[in-house]
């Protein structure tokens, strides 16, 4: 679809649809009451009929306008007029654009930045505009024999007043960079696993490192992985016949002398518990065990799109983990890259043994801090439901600077605690510590685990298990936590 900012008088607008604000106390946006006037009070009878009553997210399209230059229009619920909250917005745009993607509807002219949302401004609107129109849009079809796509949209217009057009434009930027690396990640999430292997990630990435002079990227092979000493990183790839890569990407946007920020993402490309199998039910949507490195991937193909003025690593470990003879075993003991020993009590619980030799290597870059994402427990799921991303991690000022973003982004989190109690169940008898700590606080035992291996610098842990992808009719990748990274980097180019 194509997006652009429009500043042109109501009167001169041309489309197939305008999409217009109104309020739950009846009142009328600025372009609904102009409209209104236009239409010999068109929009005033349709509400006194109780059509709609301005409840946020509430939709109805009319489709005959008498000596009009625009054939319909679609009336959005907005909410209470003072108190509209980013939330609140974010619901009435998916609501217009989930009403308008099956129609036959190609032209559109958005209206609804101009919506007064508390704490915002015109180019974090119009970015939300292209954000969801672009997500409401996005379809798989890459194994469908019938391609067709059910959103007919072609083009679609923010209309803005012309002081405002600069902002908007900036918007409208980093808008289409967001909104392309989220539907890049969800496209590497939906994509089966006989397709979606670790050798095909890196594809994806190489592919990726075309698209700037800023970026390179290194493949490690499994080879110079044991060079290196990652035993816990390759235990996990024996029961597979795909070979594990761990991604490396290289943004290098800023001044050459300055720390980066590392981004680590889980990327398992299909996970049957090894030899711990999980069961056959829902087994299919372990092909999203991957949704860490896919939002790792789309991210730094948004921060070079948007050509943040910063230096970003973004590390990849993808494996697969299955059954097999030489798989590894409950009760194993693995020597991980830092020399610290670990018992296998679950091999299930495969994605921290990547990531802990993954946050030993990222020390080589000497990073200003470390953020790792990772569909990695579904006990995070059961404690937080599918809203918010679990965060843990060792540092209040990089914790707070990440929940600043995820409510800025709407891509929100939850924080846990990462006490030094919760240590005590990863003791081992026979290595130095265990992979699992039993049935209590999976989310929160899974971090401290990690957090052993993250003891040299500032560290962040997302658990996305609950947010990555969704399940029953409507299942698909998401493409979390995408907006909220890009958010994190803005913030800090930013600062």
């Amino acid at each position: 679809m194509d997006y652009s900012i429009e500043t042109l008088p109501l009167e001169k607008l041309l489309c197939d649809c305008l999409i217009v604000g109104v309020y739950q106390d009846q009142q009328l946006s600025p372009t609904a009451t102009a409209l209104n006037a236009q239409t010999s009070g068109l929009i005033d009878k349709v509400i006194k009929r109780g059509d709609i009553t301005g409840k946020n997210a509430e939709t109805i399209l009319l489709n005959a306008l008498p000596d009009s230059n625009i054939d319909r229009i679609l009336l959005v619920g907005l909410g209470k007029k003072d108190n509209i909250t980013a939330k609140n917005y974010r619901a009435a745009l998916t609501a217009a654009a989930n009403s308008l993607k099956k129609s036959a509807i190609k032209t559109v002219v958005c209206t609804l930045a101009e919506t007064d949302v508390v704490d915002s401004n015109w180019q974090w609107k119009s970015r939300q505009i292209v954000e969801v129109f672009n997500d409401a849009a996005y379809q798989y079809t890459a194994h469908k024999t019938n391609k067709e796509i059910d959103c007919k949209l072609e083009a679609l217009r923010i209309h803005v007043p012309v002081d405002q057009s600069d902002a908007a434009n900036k918007g409208l930027t980093q808008g289409l960079a967001i909104a392309k690396g989220v539907a890049l990640a969800k496209h590497l999430g939906d994509s089966p696993g006989n397709v979606c292997t670790p050798t095909f990630l890196a594809e994806q990435a190489q592919a990726i490192g075309t698209q700037s002079s800023k970026l390179s990227i290194n493949i490690v092979e499994e080879a110079e992985m044991q060079a290196l000493g990652m035993g816990s990183f390759l235990a996990v790839s024996r029961g597979s016949r795909q070979p594990a890569k761990l991604i490396c990407i290289n943004y290098q946007g800023g001044e050459k002398n300055a720390k980066p920020i590392v981004l680590i993402g889980k990327g398992l490309t299909f996970d049957a518990g090894g030899i711990s199998l999980k069961p056959g039910l829902g087994m299919d949507e372990m092909k999203y065990d991957m949704c860490g490195g896919a939002a790792v991937l789309g991210t730094l193909q948004a921060a070079a799109e948007m050509n943040l003025p910063l230096n970003i690593i973004g590390l990849v470990p993808s494996s697969e983990n299955m059954p097999d003879g030489d798989a590894n075993k409950p009760g194993d003991i693995l020597t991980s890259m830092s020399g610290k020993t670990i018992e296998v009590l679950n091999t299930d619980a495969e994605g921290r043994l990547i990531l802990c030799d993954t946050l030993t290597y990222a020390e080589r870059f000497n990073p200003e801090v470390v953020i790792d994402l990772a569909t990695l427990t579904g006990a995070v799921l059961v404690a937080l439901g599918r809203v918010p991303s679990g965060l843990l991690g060792n540092d209040d000022a990089l914790c707070n600077d990440l929940i600043a973003a995820g409510n800025t982004a709407i891509d929100s989190l939850w924080r846990l605690p990462l006490w030094e109690e919760y240590q005590e169940q990863l003791k081992s008898n026979f290595a130095d510590l265990a992979n699992i700590g039993g049935k209590d606080a999976g989310t929160i035992t899974a971090a401290c685990f990690l957090a052993n291996f993250a003891e040299n610098f500032r560290w962040a842990h997302l658990d996305i298990a609950g947010t990555a992808w969704r399940t029953g009719p409507a299942k698909g990748a998401t493409g979390r936590p995408v907006p909220l990274l890009c958010q994190y980097l803005i913030n800090r180019a930013s600062a």
